[in-house]
């Protein structure tokens, strides 16, 4: 479209990971083997905690409601990866895009504020165990899970808007495996510094607040173990943050690799890398972190493998 002596751009071409046309095969394969097994992984971990009555306590409940969430994250990544990888016309529309982007903001807002609610079950669960029960109850449970995603949406909401209020102009290439901010703001051509103010406070405050909950519950929660007195006791303890702390490590260092970072130290390759862990390899990694070692999800497998085996 003609906007004076500029071009606004109404659809966008996305690269994809590589252009090399056999490398794109095997990617392709690679990718769909990772999304079927996500999948199946998130699916089977979130029918366990459902039907298994031992698992309706408030850590698998949360433990579950990542797992749907993880369910939904990699359904907006990697479909469209597997289509750039194999198809022709790698086109987007600007909708088409805008709807990408506003589930992505839901999807990774939604999952910061969930970190940071498992992390408050941990410290209450380990700092005040004889009030655990009473303290977390299910409608506390359920109404810090819909706070989770209100607050995803809403600020998926206004990053979306923030964002597509922006003309794009020039180039209409995304040198990415999907539409994201930088690149975007890239191909701008409207004044950008209200956008840029507008989604480091939005942005900033998410995530550091996130962070500073996650930070002060394992402040309490390490203070609390460093004061058990068996070594045998401090272990359980920790060991029932483990998965957590796995969690938050990936996620965020993923995060805070690619967007904290200055725009003149940016590597698309390296950025490129960085997004496949949270976008693809951390939804598929969170089932096994919390089921690897989890004696009751191991428990409620092996019980409904043996249910659903036939009879000799």
């Amino acid at each position: 479209m003609e906007v004076g002596n500029r071009t606004i751009l109404t659809e966008f071409i996305l690269v994809g990971l590589t252009t090399d046309p056999q490398l794109q095969l095997i990617l392709f394969v690679v990718f769909l083997i990772l999304y079927l097994v996500t999948l199946s992984g998130n699916i089977t971990l979130v029918l366990l905690i459902w039907f298994d009555s031992r698992l309706h306590t408030p850590m698998y409940f949360f433990i579950g409601n990542l797992s749907f969430l993880d369910f939904w994250y990699t359904s907006v990544y990697t479909p469209e990866i597997l289509t750039v990888c194999v198809s022709e016309d790698k086109h987007m529309s600007l909708a088409g895009c805008g709807a990408q982007f506003f589930f992505s903001c839901v999807v990774a807002y939604t999952e910061c504020y969930l970190l940071a609610v498992m992390a408050y079950d941990r410290y209450v669960a380990i700092c005040n165990p004889l009030r655990y029960s009473g303290t977390m109850s299910r409608s506390l449970c359920i109404g810090l899970v819909a706070c989770a995603y209100l607050g995803g949406f809403i600020n998926a909401i206004v990053h979306t808007a923030n964002t597509f209020r922006l003309s794009f102009c020039g180039k209409n290439i995304i040198d990415h495996f999907l539409c994201d901010a930088s690149p975007l703001v890239k191909m701008s051509c409207s004044e950008s510094w209200i956008y840029a103010k507008v989604l480091l406070g939005m942005v900033g405050f998410t995530v550091l607040s996130s962070l500073l909950a996650i930070v002060v519950s394992y402040f309490n929660i390490l203070l609390a173990i460093l004061r058990i007195r068996s070594a045998s006791g401090r272990w359980k303890a920790f060991s029932t943050c483990a998965s957590h702390l796995i969690s938050v490590m990936f996620f965020y260092g993923s995060l805070l690799f690619v967007y904290s970072r200055p725009s003149s130290t940016n590597s698309l390759e390296r950025d490129k890398v960085a997004a496949l862990f949270y976008t693809v390899l951390n939804p598929l990694l969170n089932p096994l972190i919390y089921s690897v070692r989890n004696k009751d999800i191991k428990e409620a497998f092996r019980k409904a493998t043996q249910i659903v085996r036939p009879q000799r």
